[in-house]
């Protein structure tokens, strides 16, 4: 079943009125798990801002499970689509109280919410010990890891993640991308994850979609993937905006 689908969707800049993404149309299913990679720029973070009505397409639609984004009342949308950024806040609370606060908002009994709480606390590896600290007190990767645990709380049908893995060291790193392939297979969670770590999204993704200059150029299914070639194409292009950028008047 088709969850997410792009129809022409292009993205003008407020000011400047360049184009950010042009023309883009693509369809993502229930339960797949798809990688969103390009060079800086290309325009990932906008792509999943629009999915989770940060902003809205200038031209084209976005639909969800066959309606129209726009259509759609953005709280309960986004309680549905969560997004989650490349360094996330937790709005001056500890640990706990950012835990906590989805689950209030829902009237979640307090059994159940400190249930469902240490469940993902154990699934994500984060320990008692960071439950009483502000993000003041946590790496940016341990405020990567609570930031995920408070959007799996809230059980989307979509998640989309923007870099999740780029403060965590190797190991976390592969664990997570295991744990979010699970979820895909046995919940049926449809994710969108921006990653310029293809090493990450090589085992675990079922397709690929590439985008350079706000277009999207390939949908690669995963079989099809070329993954040394794809990352010298990613290095290639950086490299040519580096040199035409210094090279501008």
């Amino acid at each position: 079943m088709t969850q997410l689908r792009f129809e022409q969707v292009s993205l003008q800049a407020t000011v400047g009125n360049a184009q950010i993404l042009q023309d883009l149309s693509f369809s993502i299913a229930a339960g797949e798990f798809v990688g969103l990679v390009g060079p800086s720029g290309a325009g990932k973070t906008s792509l999943l801002r629009l999915i989770n009505r940060l902003s809205d397409p200038s031209q084209g639609c976005i639909y969800f499970a066959g309606q129209d984004l726009r259509q759609l009342p953005v709280v309960p949308l986004r309680r549905q689509i969560v997004l989650l950024a490349q360094e996330p806040k937790l709005l001056d609370m500890t640990v706990e109280a950012a835990l906590q606060y989805p689950l209030q908002l829902r009237n979640v009994e307090r059994s159940q919410a400190e249930s469902h709480i240490q469940t993902w606390l154990e699934r994500l590896q984060i320990p008692q010990s960071w439950l009483p600290r502000t993000e003041l007190a946590l790496s940016v990767g341990q405020r990567q890891r609570v930031a995920l645990a408070r959007a799996l709380l809230l059980e989307p049908q979509v998640l989309l993640l923007d870099e999740p893995t780029s403060a965590l060291d190797a190991g976390n790193g592969t664990r997570l991308m295991e744990l979010l392939k699970s979820l895909a297979e046995e919940k049926q969670v449809t994710i969108l994850m921006a990653n310029h770590q293809l090493n990450l999204l090589q085992n675990t993704c079922s397709r690929v979609l590439y985008l350079q200059q706000g277009r999207l150029v390939q949908d690669l299914p995963q079989g099809s993937i070329d993954w040394t070639q794809l990352h010298q194409a990613i290095l290639q292009t950086e490299q040519q905006e580096a040199q035409a950028w210094q090279t501008e008047p």
